[in-house]
């Protein structure tokens, strides 16, 4: 694998790459909520982060990329949140804050750690609505606090955002969290003489939410300080879009095409596409203000991280656009890109992530999945900016299907096992590798005229099929077999042939990918983890970024289901999303036996970063 990543430093993005050094790493990608210590109070909190970094000290990480912390009000959906500048503040240590006298509190804080235990298999997000009635009544308990000379330069410094997201928050707890789109007239069209009476009159109520923001920037700034002691990089997640009813959308109705919805064309597995709500930006006018409201967004990232990750860095080329008047059942079916000529793709991309360089020295990086246009690659390419290769989608698609090896990943990548919104590696190998979506194999069937529940059995071994995944009978060790039980040629059923070449032999590929001798296992044993870890290090990709599970499953921890152990299902909505745990408390973490194998896997693939 190449140890010389010496035409990044000769790239567009050579100066940053200077900045942060064009070397390996190898990193931990995990939700701030999921972590917990013995002094988190229900949810996990920004000092614990010195924790996370303490481990990767043992185990040789050098990267932690955090999950979007932006505040979610209360629907907890991280990549839909209230504000992409303001952070969250349920991550709030109350024993942490500063300038607080916290004695007459200490009872309530007890109490508020007894109801709320950490280490919990799922978040008790009831936490958020306690912790900020407590910190309401320590706020209250202070005497003019934006006298303070540490205070009053952060509201100087970001009043240009702070402004608006604190009128905004108190606009919705006075009309009792509905969306703005439904506040009275004059506040729902941001009418300055409106606005500046409502902001006088609950002067105390704005001034707090602006206190939060404060406090969160002073623990999150002490985490940035420790991990740059401790050569660690804090890896940022920029969601592409922003909530329709958020701060950002509400203070800058201008820059977003609110007429329109943001969303996916149909494709293979959501024939009507997908309808997300987020309102699409109006770039001509954000661009004919300078870009000021892109550039405000990268300045407040900076001051917590020193990379940052590009949700849906397609859509820097191309958004899929649906009018609001489309019937919510049409899904995403009727809708254009943005830009609708596909020949401006490539240099209206190029011009909103040469803004994004020009105002801040992060080192961008991008989530490239999905259905990805050509110009993408060239962009990454040029910039040598960091795309996303995820292990089992790296393969030889349309040919012989096999994995592919780790030296024709691209350099430019961040090489996974597994990532947020996938199933976690166990899971992948034990429920999913070498089957296929009952949903859309019935759905091929269905087109063609074949009989889904005729085949169904003939076909799957419906006892270990679970989750809607149908897993292939042994018997079905051929092409020409498939076509034989299903009585059509090859070009009657392609699309089924095309779903059996491509997991049918799937886990039998990987086995074989990874070094594995021997039957092959249908559970995930330490050793088959320990391998998919080293090979995936192994890549020529600069980084690699494993979600913290898939790290914790070298230590074979027993009492979940793997199935349950995923962060995210997309398209979906429950309890079960953005709610995950980690298996152990940060302070256990320190002392796990899988810390040396960790940190061999990290040391061998030539990703180690020694601290001096």
């Amino acid at each position: 694998m190449p140890k010389d990543y010496a035409s990044f430093l000769n790239s567009a993005c050579g100066k940053i790459w200077k900045k942060v050094g064009a070397r390996r790493r190898a990193g931990v990608t995990t939700p701030l909520f999921s972590l917990h210590s013995k002094q988190s109070i229900g949810i996990g909190e920004a000092p614990d982060l010195k924790l996370l970094i303490d481990w990767c000290k043992k185990t040789g990480l050098s990267i932690i990329q955090l999950l979007p912390l932006n505040d979610v009000g209360f629907d907890f959906r991280p990549y839909d949140a209230q504000s992409s500048m303001a952070l969250d503040p349920m991550y709030l240590s109350l024993e942490g804050l500063a300038c607080c006298d916290l004695k007459p509190f200490a009872a309530r804080i007890k109490a508020l750690r007894q109801a709320f235990p950490a280490g919990k298999a799922r978040v008790d997000y009831g936490v958020k609505k306690a912790k900020l009635e407590l910190l309401q009544a320590i706020f209250e308990s202070l005497v003019a606090p934006q006298k303070g000379k540490a205070f009053a330069v952060y509201l100087k410094a970001n009043r240009d955002w702070l402004d608006d997201y604190a009128a905004f928050k108190t606009l919705k707890e006075k009309y009792r969290m509905i969306g703005w789109m439904d506040w009275p007239a004059e506040f729902k069209t941001k009418e300055p003489k409106a606005v500046a009476s409502f902001v006088r009159i609950h002067a105390g109520g704005v001034l707090f939410h602006k206190w939060l923001q404060w406090q969160l920037a002073l623990q999150f700034q002490q985490v940035k300080k420790y991990a740059a002691k401790n050569r660690v990089l804090l890896m940022g997640d920029m969601p592409f879009l922003v909530s329709r009813d958020s701060a950002d959308v509400w203070a800058n109705q201008e820059y977003f095409k609110l007429d329109l919805s943001s969303g996916a064309p149909p494709d293979l597995y959501f024939a009507q596409g997908q309808r997300w709500g987020m309102p699409p930006y109006n770039w001509e006018r954000i661009a004919a203000d300078g870009f000021k409201y892109l550039r405000r967004k990268m300045k407040c990232a900076e001051n917590l991280f020193d990379l940052y990750r590009i949700d849906h860095f397609v859509g820097m080329f191309r958004l899929w656009t649906i009018s609001l008047t489309e019937p919510a059942e049409h899904g995403g079916m009727h809708g254009r890109f943005d830009p609708p000529d596909e020949h401006r793709w490539k240099e209206h991309g190029e011009k909103i992530l040469e803004v994004m360089l020009q105002s801040a020295k992060m080192l961008p990086c991008a989530e490239d999945l999905g259905v990805v246009p050509k110009c993408s690659y060239e962009i990454l390419e040029k910039y040598k900016i960091p795309g996303s290769d995820v292990q089992r989608w790296v393969r030889n698609w349309g040919k012989d299907f096999h994995f592919k090896n780790g030296d024709v990943y691209r350099e430019n990548s961040m090489a996974m096992l597994s990532t947020h919104d996938t199933s976690a590696f166990c899971a992948w190998w034990e429920y999913e590798a070498g089957t296929v979506d009952e949903w859309f194999f019935q759905k091929k069937c269905e087109e063609k005229g074949i009989s889904f529940d005729h085949f169904k059995e003939k076909l799957f071994d419906l006892a270990h099929s679970k989750h809607g995944r149908l897993r292939w009978r042994r018997e079905i060790g051929s092409v020409g077999m498939l076509l034989s039980i299903l009585g059509r040629s090859h070009d009657e059923a392609w699309h089924l042939v095309d779903a059996y070449q491509g997991s049918g032999e799937e886990r039998k590929f990987y086995w074989q990918h990874v070094g594995m001798t021997g039957p092959v296992e249908h559970r995930a044993s330490v050793e088959f983890v320990r391998r998919a870890l080293e090979n995936v290090n192994q890549t020529r990709s600069i980084f690699s970024l494993q979600i913290l599970q898939d790290w914790l499953s070298l230590a074979a921890f027993e009492g979940r289901d793997a199935w349950e152990y995923r962060i995210n299902v997309p398209g979906s909505m429950g309890d079960q999303n953005w709610s995950l745990v980690a298996p152990f408390s940060l302070e256990t973490m320190q002392k796990l036996a899988v810390n040396k194998t960790i940190r061999k896997i990290v040391v061998d693939s030539g990703r180690y970063i020694p601290v001096e």
